[in-house]
């Protein structure tokens, strides 16, 4: 179980969070199956992450969550190494 879905079982479960941050219970799975908070949430746009950890009774904190569920930067790839050409 992810560290997102332990939070949010500590919070009241899937329908809990999704009517206490005013979404549908849908948009819950969606941050389940992408395995994070949308983007808005680290652009400061929406509270979730708070609005979470006040749900769970202080289980842990919106700032705990916000690192545990931050999108994981996509890898660069490595440039290939260029090689020695003959003439």
């Amino acid at each position: 179980m992810s560290d997102l879905r332990k939070a949010i079982e500590k919070a009241g479960g899937i329908a809990a969070v999704a009517n206490a941050c005013g979404v549908s219970p849908r948009g819950v799975y969606k941050w389940l199956d992408r395995g994070h908070l949308p983007r808005t949430e680290y652009t400061g746009e929406t509270r979730y992450a708070e609005i979470i950890s006040e749900a769970s009774g202080g289980a842990f904190t919106a700032k705990w969550l916000l690192e545990i569920t931050g999108p994981r930067p996509t890898p660069k790839p490595t440039p290939a190494k260029p090689t020695a050409t003959t003439a």
